[in-house]
C-alpha cells in the first residue's frame, strides 16, 4: 500500500470515544448508578430527559438486553450488559436515542455509538434518581402480557437473586446476604487518595466498623470509585444508625491533612492490598 493510501486508509477510520474510568460522574445518585450497574441484582430508577421525557433505569434487563421499548411508548434501559465502547455514559445515551426511534413492544439492539453526547448531556439537571430495589424480576411484566419465553427468563432470573437492600441512612450503601454471609458494599464517592487516607486513619483508630461483630474486609473498584466491603452478621436495619455514624467520623477524617504516621501508612497498604470481589 502506497503512503497516500496509508494516510486516506487512517483518515477514514471511524472516531471512537474516549475511555472514561468515572463514567457515571456529573450524574444524580452517581454511587447508585455504579451499584446498580455492578451489584444490585435487581432494581429501578427513573430519568428525566431535556425534553421531559422519562426512561426506566433497570440493573438488569430479559436476556441482559441494552434497552425495551415497552408497548406502551416507555423506555427501559438496562445497566447490566456486556457492551462497552469506551465511555458507558454514552452507550447508555445512545440506547435512550435508539429507543426514542424504536417502535413500541421492541427490544433496542446496541450497536457500536461512536462520538456523541453521554447520559449527562440528555438528562435534566433537575432530575432525581431514587432506587427502589425488588425482591424478584416480576416488574419485567408488570401492566403487559408476558410470552412463555419471558416468563421463563423470568423464574430463571428470580432464582439467581440474593436479598439485598438499600440503606435510607447514606448515599450508595447496599447490604446484601449471600448463603450464610452479609456484607455491606458502600459506594464512595471521595478522592481516592484521600478516601484510603481516611480509611486508613480510622482503621488505626478501630473506629472502621459498624458496630460490634463487624468487619472492614477490603474493597473494590467501579468506574473510578471505591468500594469498601464489610462483613457481619446484622440485618440491614441494625446498619443505619451506625452507618451514618461512620459516615461522620470518615468525613472528620477527610478534613485531616496532617502526614499519616507510619502506622497509618501500614494500615493504608494493607487496605490497598485487600481487594475483594464479592
Amino acid at each position: 500500500m502506497g503512503k497516500k493510501s496509508r494516510v486516506k486508509s487512517k483518515a477514514a477510520k471511524k472516531e471512537r470515544m474516549p475511555f472514561v474510568a468515572r463514567t457515571f460522574e456529573g450524574l444524580p445518585g452517581e454511587a447508585d448508578w455504579v451499584a446498580l450497574r455492578e451489584f444490585v441484582p435487581s432494581a429501578t430508577a427513573t430519568i428525566t430527559l431535556t425534553t421531559g421525557e422519562k426512561v426506566k433505569i433497570c440493573s438488569l434487563l430479559p436476556g441482559n438486553g441494552a434497552g425495551i421499548r415497552r408497548p406502551d411508548g416507555e423506555i427501559w434501559i438496562g445497566l447490566q450488559v456486556a457492551h462497552n465502547f469506551g465511555d458507558i455514559s454514552r452507550d447508555l445515551a445512545h440506547v435512550i436515542q435508539t429507543a426514542r426511534e424504536t417502535e413500541p413492544g421492541n427490544p433496542v439492539r446496541m450497536t457500536d455509538p461512536g462520538v456523541g453526547p453521554r447520559v449527562q448531556d440528555l438528562i435534566n439537571p433537575a432530575s432525581t434518581f431514587d432506587v427502589e430495589v425488588h425482591e424478584g424480576f416480576d416488574y419485567w411484566i408488570e401492566d403487559v402480557d408476558a410470552s412463555d419465553g419471558t416468563a421463563d427468563l423470568l423464574a430463571d432470573a428470580n432464582e439467581t437473586i440474593a436479598p439485598t437492600v438499600k440503606l435510607s441512612s447514606v448515599e450508595g450503601a447496599y447490604w446484601t446476604e449471600m448463603g450464610p454471609q452479609r456484607f455491606l458494599r458502600w459506594v464512595m464517592t471521595h478522592d481516592e487518595a484521600k478516601l484510603l487516607d481516611a480509611l486508613a486513619r480510622l482503621r488505626v483508630d478501630d473506629a472502621d466498623r459498624l458496630g460490634d461483630g463487624t468487619k472492614l474486609i477490603g474493597h473494590f473498584r467501579a468506574h473510578g470509585l471505591i468500594v469498601p466491603v464489610w462483613e457481619f452478621e446484622h440485618g440491614a436495619a441494625d446498619l443505619e444508625q451506625p452507618a451514618l455514624e461512620l459516615e461522620k467520623r470518615l468525613a472528620e477524617a477527610l478534613a485531616d491533612d496532617t502526614p499519616l504516621t507510619s502506622e497509618q501508612r501500614s494500615a493504608r497498604s494493607a487496605l490497598i492490598s485487600r481487594q475483594v470481589q464479592v
